[in-house]
This record gives structure tokens, C-alpha cells and sequence, in this order.
């Protein structure tokens, strides 16, 4: 399922050559839209299928990221878990607070108290899901381990690691070079 979920990352979300700006700041000749890939049908089975195996040594009541690259990735997680008798509910936290209706920065199935898993596509620097990370404590919830489809090796699992929350990612940089 790997090697399978790499190809396709590969042939649909890797571009390099050109200078691209990174949700970071930084700039790069190696940028991944993986959302291209988590969007597909057989690329978001198949990171369904891989974390949730990824998850098998982790105690998490839900799994949640931050929008929109979380999104895709914790709802093929939510129906794998359900078609593998191991319902785990999902949530999105918001970037910003929703203007009307109940206000909410997290939308879905969290309540405080909650022991989760956090998914992001990609993480760089880590900014984003330290975001997700702090939102979700500031919400009475844990965040038992934070995983990616892609780590770029950037300094993210670092600072990531430095909030206490372990971080796994299915491929590396090297991965895809």
C-alpha cells in the first residue's frame, strides 16, 4: 500500500524545477500538493488504510487536523475505522472562528477531554498544526501524536516534538526525491 501511495504522490502531487512559496514562507524547487493525492479516490483509501494501521499504538478517541489539508485525510480515516469495527469519529479545526452559528473553531465529533490524533498533508515547519496542537489543548482535548502524509524535514517534527506530541509521517523528503 506504501509503494502504491508513493507512486501516486509521485505521478499526481510532486512538482520540482520552478521556485515555489511554501505555506511556511520559505521557498523551494520541491513542492508537494498532496491534496491532489488525498483528494483521489484510491490515494485517500490508501492513507485511510495506512493510518489507520499507523494508529494501531496509540489510545485516540478521534482524529482531527486543521482545515483544509486535514480534511480529506481524517474522513477516509473515520470510514476505514467504521468498515474495520473501530469507529473513530472526525473533527476540522477551523483557521479562523466561524462568524455565525456557534462560533466554533473545531467542527465534528470533539468534546473536551478527548485523547486524539492530528493529521496534516504536509508538514514544513510545523506552524500550522502547532496551531491545530494548541487549539485542541486550549479545548480541554490531548494530543496523543500528530501524523503526516509528508515530512519535509524542515524543522516541523522538532517543534512539533517540543510540544510533547510524537510526530509520524507515512514518507520523508528522501522519499520522494
Amino acid at each position: 500500500m506504501k509503494e502504491r501511495l508513493r507512486r501516486i504522490l509521485l505521478e499526481k502531487s510532486v512538482s520540482r524545477g520552478r521556485v515555489f512559496t511554501l505555506a511556511s514562507g520559505k521557498t523551494s524547487d520541491f513542492y508537494v500538493d498532496a491534496r491532489v493525492t488525498t483528494l483521489d479516490a484510491e490515494g485517500a483509501a490508501l492513507c485511510g488504510e495506512i493510518f489507520f494501521a499507523m494508529l494501531k499504538g496509540y489510545a485516540v478517541d478521534a482524529v482531527g487536523g486543521y482545515a483544509i489539508g486535514a480534511d480529506p485525510i481524517v474522513a477516509a480515516i473515520a470510514v476505514i475505522s467504521h468498515q474495520q469495527g473501530r469507529p473513530l469519529p472526525a473533527f476540522i479545526i477551523r483557521k479562523e472562528e466561524k462568524a455565525h452559528g456557534t462560533r466554533r473553531m473545531i467542527e465534528g465529533n470533539f468534546k473536551p477531554g478527548m485523547r486524539v490524533a492530528l493529521f496534516d498533508d504536509v508538514i514544513t515547519s510545523g506552524g500550522s498544526i502547532i496551531n491545530g496542537i494548541r487549539q485542541v489543548q486550549a479545548e480541554g482535548g490531548r494530543v496523543e501524536v500528530v501524523m503526516a502524509v509528508l515530512d519535509r524535514e524542515e524543522g516541523g517534527r522538532e517543534a512539533i516534538e517540543a510540544l510533547g506530541c510524537p510526530l509520524a509521517s507515512i514518507f520523508t523528503k528522501r522519499d520522494l526525491s
